[in-house]
């Protein structure tokens, strides 16, 4: 266990012999928000404290735990930040095993990942293009796609069965591919094209191009005034995405991101075909889930982007599968294994040093997208104030969204949030939903300069988002100073509603 850093304010000892402070003045305009009807029978966590000192401001229930969606990204993103260092970067390597005679290798290739979620389709290219610059023209064993690295627990606990094709609830592995910039890793893009006039089948595109995943087209052009009824799902346990309902003439294709089965096959198929389409030949099978043997030669080699860089798609775009291979990446570099359980143990210990009360959450992934996690309002605060005094924590604080900044990697899931407030350009916090929960914590700047830390964590509420509560309880925080009273009049603004992060919701809202 440990102690939380934050100072309460007093309000009052023995005898009166201290005064409360007064009521800062945006009290109000909070306590009117956390009032409103969208909140009707849900529950309601809100700590707001001055980030220079240490002391809480307003408290709401701040140690009630509840389901934080993805402000657990918070916790996972400021451990990987401590634990591995803002500039750990991922390797993937191009092995040989066996003798070499003239353009023939005599054995296998080995292909062994480290856990990048950054790879993308050229980069599986250029390492091709460096074994082929090698001189292996043909081998005579098989591909082997090394991801042991990671353990084969593929999904988080409790997470949901019916988003098990969603890209967003892609499977962790040590070995993948993304088909993006915004590093989707583990998934395929599919982009449907309808047909020049009704009844023709649509065109479907995928991205990577590949031979892992087979599309099974059932769908139709309909009228240009006919319903959009397109669907894109993959098969339970396989790699056969369907492709079914209408599609109106003349429409704008449509692309659907879809998770892959076993991300490593994927990677090493794309891999192949790069290797085939560089002159080398692999007469073997591609095997996965075998260690690289000791003294295996490297012939290519890819570097990721650093931690720090990575955090941008990550935390902007709120990318659950970032947050996955970090907290494995952290057991792996902690105790030698790639396993949520030691990842999540290291994120504890972390945790732990910081101040928050480690007894009092509960973690069971990185993400936030298992229903299971439960962290309070008063935790979370606890942990925003704690980093400040990191080394790593402006890089950090830069990877947050920000509100109402209009570039996609800058606002993240904030870009269409607080526009036209003082919260605009102001604002970095880390967004959190999922259905029936809505979080937002970080910091913001008061109309005299200061800054606070804030944390704001809504549970159990029926409507599909009250994303517009929060925005109004933090364009007070903005707007309010020592002598202002703008706070007590808040300010809603037409924020995304929906009951997914709206970075999950392909092509973003945000």
């Amino acid at each position: 266990m440990a102690a939380g850093l934050f100072l309460v304010l007093g309000t009052g000892g023995a005898a009166g012999a201290r005064t409360a402070p007064p009521a800062p003045p945006w009290q109000k305009a909070v306590d009117r928000a956390l009032a409103d009807k969208k909140l009707d029978g849900g529950t309601s966590g809100v700590v707001v404290g001055d980030a220079s000192d240490g002391r809480v401001l307003y408290r709401h229930r701040a140690g009630t735990r509840l389901m934080p969606a993805s402000n657990t990204k918070l916790l996972t993103s400021a451990a990987a930040m401590d634990v591995l260092g803002p500039g750990y970067r991922y390797t993937t390597d191009v092995l040989t095993r066996g003798a070499r005679h003239g353009g023939t290798l005599d054995g296998d290739l080995y292909l062994r990942g480290t856990g990048d979620p950054t790879l993308l389709a050229k980069d599986y290219d250029a390492l091709a293009a460096d074994v082929a610059d090698s001189g292996i023209e043909k081998v005579t064993g098989g591909l082997v796609a090394d991801d042991t690295r990671f353990d084969t627990q593929r999904l988080g606990a409790s997470w949901a069965a019916d988003d098990e094709s969603a890209y967003y609830s892609s499977q962790i592995s040590a070995l993948t591919v993304a088909p993006d910039e915004d590093y989707d890793a583990g998934t395929v893009l599919l982009t449907v094209t309808p047909g020049a006039k009704a009844g023709e089948k649509p065109t479907v595109k995928a991205t990577p191009s590949n031979r892992y995943v087979d599309v099974d087209v059932t769908a139709k052009t309909v009228a240009e005034d006919g319903s959009d009824t397109l669907s894109v799902e993959r098969e339970h346990g396989g790699n056969t995405i369907t492709v079914s309902g209408g599609v109106p003439a003349g429409a704008d294709p449509v692309q659907s991101w879809t998770s892959v089965w076993e991300p490593t096959g994927y990677a090493a198929s794309v891999f192949a075909d790069a290797l085939r389409e560089h002159g080398v030949r692999v007469e073997g099978d591609t095997e996965s889930g075998k260690a690289t043997p000791d003294g295996a030669r490297r012939v290519a080699r890819h570097t990721s982007m650093p931690l720090k860089k990575l955090n941008f798609p990550f935390l902007k775009l709120s990318n659950n599968n970032h947050a996955e291979v970090l907290t494995k990446t952290m057991g792996y570099e902690t105790a030698g294994k790639g396993t949520w359980d030691a990842g999540l143990k290291a994120i504890d210990a972390f945790l732990e040093k910081s101040g928050v009360d480690t007894d009092a959450i509960r973690q069971v992934d990185g993400s936030g997208l298992s229903r299971m996690d439960n962290v309070s309002a008063g935790e979370f605060a606890t942990l925003l104030q704690s980093v400040r005094k990191k080394p790593w924590f402006k890089q950090w604080h830069e990877a947050l969204p920000v509100a109402c900044a209009s570039d996609r990697l800058t606002g993240g899931t904030l870009r269409d949030r607080m526009c036209d407030t003082p919260a605009e350009g102001n604002v970095h916090a880390k967004t959190g939903s999922l259905t029936g929960a809505s979080a937002l914590s970080g910091y913001v700047t008061d109309a005299d300069g200061r800054e606070l830390v804030f944390s704001i964590v809504l549970n159990n509420f029926l409507p599909e988002s009250v994303k517009d509560v929060e925005d109004e309880i933090v364009v007070a925080l903005a707007s309010s100073g020592k002598d202002s009273k703008a706070g007590e009049s808040g300010k809603r603004s037409g924020a995304p509603g929906g009951a997914l992060e709206c970075s999950w919701t392909k092509p973003a809202r945000c």
